[in-house]
């Protein structure tokens, strides 16, 4: 099985951007709320800003981690399956069932429940 690397980091650095995009400019207000930063001073805000950074290379890593686990499966199914339908049943039968899992049992404020996860999923 042959990987290519280059599309698994491309994949991964979208994947970054797009999410960036989605808890920021689209739903970074009702985030906010969610979470309670709103709630938070200014100076409390540009404290958590500063240890940000390290999280979001972890998340990153995980990313390029999770691009790749996916070209592997995606390499090893035979030819005839269609890519996007398979990555839309493993975001369908993994990744929607774990983060609402994440958001049910992750103490989220029941009035938050449902928006948190139709951002999240």
């Amino acid at each position: 099985m042959n990987i290519d690397i280059v599309a698994v980091l491309g994949a991964s650095v979208a994947q970054f951007v797009v999410g960036a995009i989605w808890y920021m400019p689209l739903f970074g207000s009702l985030w906010g709320r969610i979470h309670g930063f709103d709630e938070k001073s200014p100076d409390v805000q540009k404290e958590m800003q500063k240890g940000m950074m390290p999280l979001m290379l972890v998340q990153f890593v995980i990313t390029v981690v999770m691009a790749g686990v996916l070209a592997m499966m995606l390499g090893a199914m035979p030819s005839f399956w269609n890519p996007y339908g398979l990555a839309g049943f493993l975001w369908l039968g993994f990744v929607v069932p774990t983060q609402v899992g994440a958001v049910i049992f992750g103490g989220t404020e029941p009035k938050w429940i449902v928006k948190k996860i139709l951002v999240m999923a």
